[in-house]
C-alpha cells in the first residue's frame, strides 16, 4: 500500500527504533564511568536524574520504572556514584521518576490511538483508492500515489483501471484542490466511473458521466462561498480486439508513449475540465491512437511535471523518462524517486502515475 509520506515507523505507534532504547543505557553507563573517573569533589551523579523522562519516550511504564528505580539505587549508592545527595534529593528523583512512568503510560496510549487512526485510515485509502492490479485483460498496470498534505494517504489525485464489457478503461484526474478537502470528490469521480464502465458503451459518455457526477455535487453545496467545483482527467480505452486506444482528454496534461527508447506525447483535442458542463449538446472529443504490443503509456497528474527545483526549473518528465525506464524496479518507482531528488525531498503538490503496457490477451 503506498503511503502519503515515508514517516519513520515510531510516528506511527510502532516501536521506537534501537539507537533510542540503548541512548539512556549508554547515557548511565557514561555518566558512571565519568563520574568514576573524575575528581571526588566533582559530583556528576545527579545528572542521572534526567534520564527517567528520557526512559519514558523509549520504553513502556514497566521498563521506565525499573530504569528509575536503578537510577534511585545509583544515587543512594555513594560507592557506586560519587554523590552525596540528602533524603528530599531522592525524594526529589524519585518524584521526577513517577513522573516518567505516568508519562510513558500516557505515550503508550497515544500510540495505541495513533496505531488505531492510522488503520482506519489506511482501511479508508484501500477503499477509495485501492491498488491496481498487476493486470486488468491484456493491459498490465502499475500506479503510485502521493498526497501533498503530511498525515494523509489520500488527496485530490485518483486513477483506476477497470475491465468492462467493452475493453478496458483508465482514468487518471486531478481535482480542484487537495488533502482532506478533495477526499469526498474522488470518492465520488471514482464510483461514477466504475459505474460507467459498466454501463456506458461510449467513452464519450463515461466522461460525461463524471461531469454530471460534479455538477450534481457543486449543486448540492447550496453555500454562497463554495468554490467552483471542477476536475482535470485523461480517460483511456482498450477495446477488444482492436489495436488501438481511445482518448478522452478534460483538461489533464497528456500521457507519454513509450515505443522502444521513443518517448512522445499522445496527441489529442484537448476538452474542457469536468464539472464545467461538458455533458452539453456536443459530446466531448473521442482520439484514436494505434498502439502495439510492447507500447506503454505513463498517465500523470500536474504534481509530476510543475514539481520544481530550488531553480525553478519544471520537472523534464518526458527528457528523463527513457532512462529511467531501465531501472529494474520500474519506471513508475524510478520516477517517484528522481522526482524527489530533483525537488529536494517531494513535491508540494499531490503526485499520481498510471503506467499501462500493452501485453496482448491475457
Amino acid at each position: 500500500m503506498r503511503r502519503g509520506r515515508e514517516d519513520p515507523g515510531w510516528l506511527r505507534g510502532e516501536q521506537p527504533p534501537r539507537w533510542a532504547r540503548l541512548a539512556p543505557v549508554v547515557a548511565l553507563v557514561v555518566l558512571v564511568l565519568a563520574q568514576r573517573l573524575t575528581p571526588g569533589d566533582v559530583e556528576l551523579g545527579f545528572f542521572l536524574a534526567g534520564l527517567p523522562p528520557v526512559a519514558a519516550f523509549a520504553y513502556g511504564p514497566a521498563g521506565t520504572a525499573v530504569f528509575s528505580g536503578i537510577v534511585l539505587g545509583l544515587l543512594g549508592a555513594p560507592s557506586l556514584v560519587a554523590a552525596h545527595p540528602q533524603g528530599t534529593d531522592l525524594a526529589t528523583v524519585a518524584a521526577v521518576g513517577l513522573l516518567s512512568v505516568v508519562i510513558s503510560w500516557v505515550r503508550r496510549r497515544r500510540d495505541a490511538q495513533l496505531v488505531s487512526v492510522r488503520t482506519v485510515a489506511e482501511a479508508a485509502q484501500l477503499a477509495v483508492l485501492p491498488p491496481v492490479p498487476e493486470r486488468v485483460g491484456g493491459v498490465r498496470c502499475s500506479g503510485l500515489y502521493r498526497a501533498a498534505q503530511r498525515g494523509t494517504l489520500v488527496g485530490g489525485d485518483l486513477y483506476d483501471v477497470r475491465a468492462g464489457p467493452y475493453g478496458v478503461r483508465a482514468l487518471i484526474g486531478d481535482v480542484q484542490g487537495h488533502g482532506l478537502a478533495a477526499v469526498g470528490t474522488v470518492a465520488a469521480l471514482l464510483g461514477a466511473f466504475r459505474e460507467a464502465v459498466l454501463d456506458d458503451k461510449e467513452l464519450a459518455a463515461v466522461a460525461a458521466r463524471l461531469d454530471r457526477r460534479l455538477l450534481a455535487d457543486a449543486a448540492a453545496d447550496s453555500s454562497a462561498e463554495a468554490p467552483e467545483l471542477f476536475a482535470t482527467a485523461v480517460l483511456m480505452e482498450f477495446p477488444p480486439g482492436l489495436d488501438l486506444v481511445r482518448v478522452v482528454s478534460c483538461g489533464h496534461p497528456p500521457a507519454l508513449r513509450l515505443r522502444g527508447v521513443e518517448v512522445a506525447e499522445v496527441e489529442v483535442e484537448p476538452g474542457p475540465p469536468l464539472g464545467l458542463g461538458l455533458a452539453g449538446p456536443a459530446p466531448p472529443a473521442v482520439s484514436e491512437l494505434p498502439v502495439r504490443t510492447g507500447d506503454r503509456l505513463l498517465l500523470h497528474t500536474d504534481g509530476v511535471t510543475e514539481a520544481r527545483d530550488r531553480a525553478g526549473r519544471f520537472y523534464p518528465l518526458a527528457a528523463r523518462v527513457p532512462v529511467l525506464a531501465r531501472d529494474p524496479d520500474g519506471l513508475v518507482e524510478a520516477v517517484w524517486r528522481d522526482l524527489s531528488a530533483f525537488t529536494d525531498g517531494g513535491p508540494s503538490d499531490d503526485v499520481a502515475l498510471l503506467l499501462l503496457s500493452l501485453d496482448g490477451p491475457a
